[in-house]
């Protein structure tokens, strides 16, 4: 799993210490930013579910849709999400009990 840090703003304010990522057993890209004051919860989460965000766009539109953004993305960033998801293109799907678990669930 990768994890950069980057900017998120919304709602009047900013968290330059966010996280935006790819999770290869899930299959997306992910994006974290604005924890509460504890830091165990988080007023922005994208990218939990099984194929969520396949693509930098999908995730953006998804922030946009919550009144948060991250654009621009540093370019060092979007070029190591780029490479991060190209080296798992090769791999076989994470398939077997432990990886299915999840898409199970989200069936239910």
């Amino acid at each position: 799993m990768s994890r950069y840090t980057i900017t998120v703003t919304g709602n009047h304010r900013a968290d330059s210490d966010a996280i935006i990522g790819y999770d290869p057993p899930l299959r997306t890209f992910f994006l974290q930013a604005f924890p509460d004051e504890s830091g165990d919860d988080l007023a922005l989460w994208l990218g939990t579910s099984d194929r969520e965000y396949e693509t930098l766009h999908a995730l953006h539109a998804a922030a946009l849709a919550q009144g948060f953004d991250f654009t621009p993305l540093p370019d060092d960033v979007a070029a190591r999400l780029a490479a991060d998801v190209a080296a798992e293109a090769d791999r076989p799907p994470h398939d077997g009990p432990l990886p299915a678990l999840p898409r199970h669930l989200q069936t239910k």
